[in-house]
């Protein structure tokens, strides 16, 4: 997708766009929400600022990084300058409609289930909670030479 391509996708899909020289701002299902673009790299984000780092407990912050894993698809939870948001990081050239589109429904998602479900919406992927992996430091490599699981 193109930048122009982007931007007309994003007046026509989102509440309240305003384009400034370095993002784009707007709201999506009612989420203030942020578009960075870097076509010299080939990338964009979609982020949304959900909380201050520092107000989060590890208990969230275990919930967020498992959520990652398992509940959130293509959008993630991430942090920057003390704010974690959700994000959705993508090349630019191979962004297409459909996929940013549902870049901004996981984006808004990740921030409306904060807290709960920790979830980019009604996919989620299957396998891989502990009981499903069993003690991964059982998992030895072949490698005589390291100690360590097989996950090093």
């Amino acid at each position: 997708m193109r930048l122009e391509e982007l931007a007309s996708l994003l007046e026509r899909t989102v509440e309240d766009f305003r384009r400034s020289p370095t993002h784009w701002q707007f709201a999506h299902q009612d989420i203030p929400m942020a578009c960075l673009v870097d076509p010299n790299f080939d990338r964009m984000r979609f982020i949304a600022p959900i909380v201050e780092v520092g107000s989060l407990d590890d208990a969230t912050k275990d919930a967020v990084l498992e959520a990652n894993f398992h509940t959130a698809l293509d959008a993630r939870y991430a942090s920057s300058n003390g704010l974690l948001f959700a994000a959705f990081i993508h090349p630019l050239s191979s962004l297409d409609e459909p996929l940013a589109r549902s870049a901004l429904d996981q984006v808004a998602s990740l921030v409306h289930t904060f807290g709960t479900q920790y979830s980019s919406g009604s996919l989620e992927f299957v396998g891989g909670s502990d009981d499903e992996f069993g003690d991964l430091d059982e998992l030895e490599d072949e490698d005589e030479d390291d100690e360590g699981p097989l996950w090093n």
